[in-house]
């Protein structure tokens, strides 16, 4: 049996995806754009160059792999010019199987890069597997990390709405499985976690969890916006966080579900569970205002 190709594995879920299939026992390949990401990888991951935005890929990237986990950078928006590609090149090379890292309600937004994505490979009769996850609990440890640090404070516009997040990590155990287990090709997936909460009841775990007050300060969606202005994020940016919080407070994320269960045999993670094990993330330094013994 080949390697798993996989992209992004470095980052917040192609990390996860490594992890979770050397669990397995399976080969990987890591495609990586920097020399310096290979010190980020297990030393017995094979790393390849390979970006993106690079001419045209031959199929002679995928040599010795079987599989492809593929997602999308947050900064390619034309995926027709750099994903397109990609994926004819898996074709060429007869990969077996495609995971890629889609969006939760994809299938209902047409204007997304991901519902392109997804069109493009049952389009061209490609061995896809869609995993379609929703909002990342590591958005709160990334994102928004340094506002709850440093002011104990959520600061989003999602009103009263309710998420049903999942730990990231959890998509790497579910890769994992459709990779190695029969019966996924041509399925697509939609990963929440089983717990459907509010911002608010976000912030009381987080208080409970690091010992010290996080609040949810609500703001309006104008608000936030102008705050992300004032911080000098273009416009492109603001427009996809204005959709992306409109998007929360129709509450369509609302929606928790089993399938992590189902697919991997274990529960989803809990959103306790994920504070604790990132409370680093949260703690202040030593004597800063914030810190617990001020």
């Amino acid at each position: 049996m080949g390697a798993v190709f996989v992209t992004g594995a470095t980052g917040t879920v192609g990390s996860a995806v490594v992890e979770h299939l050397l669990r397995h026992g399976e080969k990987v390949v890591a495609g990586v754009r920097n020399e310096s990401d290979r010190d980020r990888l297990p030393s017995h991951v094979e790393t390849r160059a390979f970006a993106f935005t690079a001419k045209r890929p031959s199929a002679t990237l995928f040599a010795g792999a079987d599989r492809l986990f593929l997602m999308r950078p947050p900064a390619i928006a034309d995926v027709r010019t750099f994903l397109f590609p990609l994926i004819d090149a898996a074709r060429e090379a007869g990969l077996r199987q495609i995971v890629f890292l889609s969006l939760q309600g994809v299938q209902a937004n047409r204007r997304t890069p991901h519902h392109a994505v997804e069109t493009y490979l049952r389009d061209q009769s490609a061995p896809y597997t869609l995993l379609r996850p929703n909002f990342f609990m590591q958005n709160l440890s990334t994102t928004y990390a340094a506002q709850i640090r440093d002011r104990g404070e959520i600061t989003v516009p999602a009103g009263r709405s309710r998420t049903a997040f999942i730990d990231a990590r959890d998509i790497g155990r579910v890769a994992a499985a459709v990779f190695t287990q029969p019966g996924h090709l041509r399925r697509a997936y939609t990963l929440s976690g089983e717990q459907s909460l509010s911002y608010r009841d976000v912030a009381h775990i987080m208080t409970e969890v690091l010992g010290r007050p996080i609040t949810y300060t609500r703001p309006s969606e104008d608000a936030y916006l102008a705050a992300l202005a004032a911080q000098g994020y273009p416009d492109d940016y603001l427009a996809v966080q204005k959709m992306i919080y409109r998007v929360v407070r129709l509450n369509v994320s609302a929606f928790p579900n089993r399938a992590i269960r189902e697919l991997t045999g274990r529960p989803a993670t809990s959103f306790a569970r994920f504070v604790h094990d990132h409370r680093a993330t949260w703690t202040p330094p030593p004597g800063s205002s914030t810190s617990p013994e001020n």
